[in-house]
């Protein structure tokens, strides 16, 4: 078997480079659309029925709802730097769109469209909600015991990475390739 038909059979792919790329940027951009979707929809419902300050339990105290409106990043952390952690959004959403062009396995198209997603669900909060433009503040509504309270797009990017540690130990590269080890 050559190099290009192995290649080829490890990322599941065949009808050439081309097939492959499509197949996989459709994937990416299908999850990352999802993702975005999912996260406004909740946000919009989570700000049509829930007041801050009053929790809903939904699954005992495993699940709550309870809004909040979150300036900083995880945690909260950083909240006087809104305008910073916007730039850094923007940088890595637009990181992963460059690097899509070489996506060559399922397992990164999926992790790659959770971060684009999940990104891109904060960036427009930050954008266009008050208080102003790249100083507004995320809207979080999702907490469970022991943890921030959070959003879908925040679950997006932590179910992203860990992805992506899972396909970087499993040795497989971005093009789809896997690494040989002795």
């Amino acid at each position: 078997m050559s190099a290009t038909s192995s290649s080829a059979a490890e990322t599941g792919g065949g009808g050439g480079q081309a097939g492959r790329s499509w197949k996989w940027a459709a994937l990416f951009g299908g999850v990352g659309l999802l993702i975005l979707i999912l996260d406004q929809l909740t946000k919009a419902l989570a700000l049509a029925h829930l007041t801050p300050g009053e929790p809903v339990n939904v699954i005992g105290s495993l699940l709550k709802f309870n809004l909040i409106r979150n300036s900083g990043a995880a945690f909260s952390l950083g909240s006087g730097y809104t305008p910073y952690i916007s730039a850094v959004q923007i940088t890595v959403a637009v990181g992963v769109v460059y690097l899509s062009r070489r996506l060559g396995s399922a397992g990164w198209a999926v992790a790659f469209g959770l971060l684009f997603g999940g990104a891109v669900g904060n960036i427009i909060d930050r954008i266009f909600r008050e208080p102003s433009p790249f100083h507004g503040h995320v809207v979080d509504f999702l907490q469970t015991p022991h943890w921030a309270i959070f959003n879908v797009a925040d679950m997006a990017v932590t179910s992203a990475a860990i992805l992506l540690v899972i396909q970087t130990l499993r040795g497989v590269k971005l093009d789809g390739t896997r690494e040989h080890r002795k």
